[in-house]
């Protein structure tokens, strides 16, 4: 079930919130982890039993680290969630690597991707080693463990919660009329860069692939299309799990923070799905040494950081290379190029903003060969002129979303609000206007549903 449909916005969620404010305190984790269940099962009605057995491995490996068994319950668990990945995400690429390699045929075991798998494997995996570090208590309870693992609102595109992020609030969390009402904005803002941004810069992306008769131009808009639509594509799916955790009672933590205003690759990690990136520092890189090693041992340690960062967006080698890119621009800058971008703020951010695009280009290729079809077309090595009728076609029917696409990058809407709400008039016209605006977005974004409109989520494939 997606949140930009019909079916969620207007049956189940309604539903699930009657019932969820009914219910007494004691019922209300029950009341999410029986919803969470139908919203994953909606979708994947087989592989909810996957998630149900990766809860039970986290909770049962959980309960062992009690005893004097711990450190063997801590490998057990990780060796257990690690197997359960890597089987339903990485076999077939494995495979498909060793017969590239040994000219073999051993045959593909075409398994299916369930929904969201990486997400809530990294979260229990977090719990793990945090209960074994001692920095919070096992959870007994199953219905809260589960809870936590299968919460609906982040359940398969994220943010990435740890269970210390919401541990108090699993027992105890406050509901006020004005959390919902943040909440409730929150999610109908990250619906509309959802359905009015992404979906149309999708629409966008697949209509330059279906073309015929391509330009350079062309690629060039492809390539910010899909840097756009990237972008509001997940920071929308996270504004809508931020809003409906604050209508629930959870404070989950922001995931983006305009990260296409960054002046280098470290600051744009620092922005871009930085629950991932704080995953990865906290139980991959610090454990390994951080920077506290010799420079060789912190050259591998970021290394394998960014090997498996581009292995955790997806099986294939152009996720592997991804990741090995920005690690290649992160020793570069470390070593070198850091002091001279810091001292132009236009350049650094030039800088940076191709790279990205050039990084998501490769993101975005079926295959390798693709990637390298993509990139000689980009700078006119695929004998394409640079700009022809269809091109024009489609630069004047698209200017307004791209324009929208743009400024909604940057924080300049939110500046100006606050800078509105700065000032009594300013805050009783923000009080009369955000009402309507909001709801204006709600039935915009309704109209575009009933349509029928392209609906695709990028990040549900992770």
């Amino acid at each position: 079930m997606l949140f930009s449909s019909i079916e969620f916005l207007y049956y189940f969620l309604p539903a699930v919130m009657i019932l969820y404010f009914l219910v007494p305190k004691a019922l209300k984790n029950a009341v999410l982890l029986v919803a969470s269940l139908i919203f994953y099962a909606w979708g994947e009605p087989m592989y909810v039993f996957l998630m149900i057995g990766v809860i039970l491995v986290g909770y049962l490996f959980g309960l062992g680290m009690q005893t004097r068994f711990k450190k063997l319950c801590l490998v057990g668990s990780i060796v257990c969630l690690l197997l359960i990945l890597g089987y339903f995400k990485y076999v077939d690429f494995f495979i498909e690597s060793f017969n590239a390699v040994t000219g073999l045929s051993v045959g593909l075991l075409r398994v299916a991707l369930p929904i969201g798998i990486s997400f809530y494997t990294f979260q229990v995996l977090s719990y793990e080693i945090d209960v074994y570090r001692g920095n919070v208590k096992v959870q007994k309870n199953i219905i809260d463990f589960a809870t936590f693992v299968a919460l609906f609102p982040q359940l398969i595109a994220g943010p990435i919660v740890r269970y210390a992020d919401i541990e108090a609030q699993l027992k105890t969390r406050e509901h006020t009329m004005q959390r919902f009402r943040e909440g409730l904005g929150r999610f109908i803002v990250g619906l509309a860069k959802k359905a009015l941004i992404a979906n149309n810069l999708a629409a966008f992306v697949s209509a330059f692939r279906a073309s015929t008769n391509p330009s350079v131009l062309f690629y060039w808009l492809y390539a910010l299309a899909f840097t756009l639509q990237l972008y509001f594509d997940f920071s929308g799916y996270s504004d809508m799990a931020i809003g409906l955790g604050k209508i629930f009672g959870f404070d989950f933590p922001e995931n983006f923070d305009y990260p296409y205003l960054s002046k280098s690759a470290t600051e744009f990690w620092r922005r871009w799905h930085k629950t991932l990136g704080g995953w990865f520092r906290d139980y991959v890189y610090i454990p390994l040494g951080g920077n506290r090693v010799k420079k060789w041992r912190w050259v591998f340690n970021t290394f394998v950081v960014w090997l498996l960062t581009g292995l955790w967006h997806g099986a294939a080698w152009n996720f592997v290379l991804w990741g090995l890119l920005f690690f290649v621009l992160l020793m570069i800058e470390k070593l070198w190029l850091k002091r001279y971008l810091d001292k132009s703020k236009v350049l650094s951010r030039v800088y940076l903003l191709f790279f990205v695009v050039m990084s998501f280009v490769l993101f975005n290729a079926n295959s390798m060969a693709e990637a390298g079809k993509d990139f000689a077309c980009l700078f006119g090595f695929g004998d394409l002129p640079f700009i022809n009728e269809e091109t024009i076609y489609y630069l004047r029917s698209n200017a307004v979303l791209f324009l929208a696409g743009i400024v909604g990058s940057v924080p300049l809407v939110k500046n100006l609000v606050v800078r509105m709400r700065s000032t009594g008039w300013g805050e009783k016209v923000f009080a009369v206007a955000e009402p309507v605006v909001l709801l204006g977005f709600l039935l915009l974004v309704t109209a575009y549903l009933v349509d029928g409109s392209f609906n695709p989520f990028l990040y549900f494939r992770f």
